[in-house]
């Protein structure tokens, strides 16, 4: 049995090494719940279910470069952790380069991720 703590470090040391999906495949409930701030492209803000979170994945790999990205945290309470990205990518499409910062909050239940909600820096 994995603690909240455990769960969020795992998913930072996975992130750091840019192992997203392998991270989704080994720490998410099959039922997850995603919430991003808005639809982005084909993908609604909120999606349910691991096979929408690796397609959202999967959306992401295919339309961004990534040039660099830091995670930081976890910020950990009870069954609640935080994680902080900065990501510098451009968009493959409109070649527009961006650098967002974001926190993921997710809330861990029987050693899962059961939900997570990012909200994006306002600058």
């Amino acid at each position: 049995m994995m603690s909240t703590e455990e769960v969020a470090m795992r998913l930072v040391e996975l992130c750091k090494g840019t192992e997203w999906k392998k991270a989704v495949d080994e720490l998410y409930a099959n039922d997850i719940v995603s919430v991003e701030p808005h639809t982005v492209g084909n993908v609604p803000a909120e999606v349910k279910g691991i096979d929408r979170v690796r397609g959202k994945n999967d959306w992401w790999e295919k339309n961004m470069e990534v040039h660099d990205s830091k995670v930081s945290g976890p910020f950990v309470a009870g069954d609640t952790f935080v994680v902080r990205f900065d990501v510098d990518a451009t968009d493959k499409n409109s070649k527009e380069r961006m650098h967002t910062s974001e926190v993921g909050i997710y809330t861990v239940k029987d050693d899962k991720v059961v939900r997570e909600k990012f909200l994006p820096l306002v600058e």
